[in-house]
């Protein structure tokens, strides 16, 4: 009954070695995935302390795949030194998920706060020329999560390009995506996105914070079972003498 929780122990220790490299892959890609979400949306909020999850999460993406295969060497040779650098490597990485999760959760609050302390500004400085990067990312923003102005399409009216421009109108970024002869003027409001942009940047930047912690949270579950095995087999090496190999040719070192 034993020596067959031990191959159990075993058998599960190697599979989650294969699924810290597949972990691996996905950390890096949600890391990766907010770097590139974040450069869409860095007008909106400047604190670049926000990237700190994501770093992490791709380091620790970086770990897995190394501790994969630490943890599929030691597994297969059974070998004691292996697998205790095997737990305290994966102990150190599952310490740094947890700040990780602390940290997505600090600057998921901070979200609203920095971008309703950003927003006017962009605005403001709105210029409708394309190579401006202000004003890309507002027209990107607008077409992306389909809204208009800060709260809604009037915000237009208090900026300062509105005012030069002095045509009665928004940017065609505000304008329906299956309205093809729409102008943006104000005269035709129902042309236009009726719901302003800060809400819906808040809510996006939000659930990318949230795709950071629930990477974190679940191979940080993983990790606990991949600990828990490994002390498992290391037991029972240490106490039994007659130990069973994985493998034929494996070694006691």
């Amino acid at each position: 009954m034993g020596q067959c929780g031990i191959t159990s122990s075993k058998t599960v220790l190697v599979f989650l070695n294969l699924i810290f490299w597949a972990a691996a892959g996905i950390l890096c890609y949600v890391g990766a995935y907010v770097f590139i979400t974040y450069d869409d949306y860095d007008h909106f909020f400047e604190d670049v302390y926000t990237l700190i999850p994501a770093v992490v999460i791709i380091a620790v993406g970086t770990l897995l795949f190394i501790i994969g295969l630490i943890g599929c060497c030691a597994t297969i040779r059974e070998s004691r030194c292996g697998l205790a650098t095997f737990v305290i490597i994966l102990l150190l990485v599952f310490i740094t998920e947890v700040v990780v999760v602390v940290l997505g959760y600090i600057y998921r609050a901070k979200v609203e706060d920095e971008v309703d302390r950003s927003i006017q500004k962009v605005y403001n400085g709105y210029n409708g020329t394309n190579p401006d990067a202000a004003s890309r990312a507002i027209d990107y923003v607008q077409r992306q999560l389909r809204c208009c102005g800060i709260h809604n399409y009037s915000d237009w009216e208090n900026t300062v390009w509105f005012k030069q421009t002095k045509n009665n109108s928004v940017p065609l970024s505000c304008c329906k995506a299956a309205l093809s002869n729409c102008t943006g003027s104000l005269t035709r409001p129902m042309d236009l996105y009726s719901e302003g942009c800060e809400a819906l940047v808040v809510k996006k930047l939000q659930e990318i914070m949230m795709y950071v912690i629930w990477a974190a949270l679940a191979f940080a579950a993983i990790q606990l079972l991949g600990m828990l095995c490994a002390c498992i087999v290391l037991c029972r090496r240490s106490r039994d003498p007659a130990y069973e190999l994985l493998i034929t040719g494996g070694t006691y070192a």
